[in-house]
């Protein structure tokens, strides 16, 4: 079998189409059951942070200055007692979450901003602005009731934004299969 520009792209925006519509399916599930979606991140974070422990630990012994082994214990301890109290305090976790979460919805939106404005002469970059001002809103509306939201917010306003990230991925998607088609 010969392979071609046309496969090639049409084998990646398959890929690529698979992962928007897990996005939007998870994106939905996420705002149906928006409170269990907030737990289930923060105990995410909470085991990303024991996971991180662990390897600056790891790090720590591989490392040959004593200066940088003791960094590396210190942020070791660091993330390890973080890590354990999101676990043991999730609604404390829920609610510091939320207040990073909005940050970085802030962050995400302005970038898309930018994107499309460097973008701005491409197919498909009017899709990264408008996410880019939903992710905006989002964040907005985070920091309006935070921290009495905490409870729904992180579960709605991620999935909303998984969901309307998806749509984005799947319009580019298709708009890269027309250009090479």
């Amino acid at each position: 079998m010969e392979r071609t520009l046309s496969s090639d792209v049409h084998r990646a925006t398959t890929w690529s189409i698979v992962v928007s519509i897990l996005m939007i399916v998870a994106g939905v599930l996420a705002i149906a059951s928006p409170l269990m979606a907030g737990v289930v991140v923060t105990a995410l974070v909470g085991w990303l942070l024991l996971f991180s422990a662990g390897l600056h630990l790891v790090y720590a012994f591989r490392a040959a200055r004593a200066g940088t082994v003791l960094w590396e214990i210190l942020l070791a301890i660091v993330y390890g007692v973080v890590g354990f109290y999101v676990l043991a305090n999730p609604g404390v976790g829920l609610v510091t979450l939320t207040f990073v979460i909005a940050f970085f919805l802030f962050v995400e939106g302005v970038l898309e901003l930018v994107l499309s404005y460097q973008l701005r002469q491409e197919t498909g970059a009017g899709w990264i602005l408008f996410d880019g001002i939903v992710t905006l809103i989002l964040a907005g509306l985070i920091w309006a009731k935070w921290p009495s939201s905490s409870v729904w917010a992180i579960g709605t306003l991620i999935g909303v934004s998984m969901f309307f990230s998806g749509i984005t991925r799947l319009m580019l998607s298709y708009s890269v299969r027309k250009i090479v088609a």
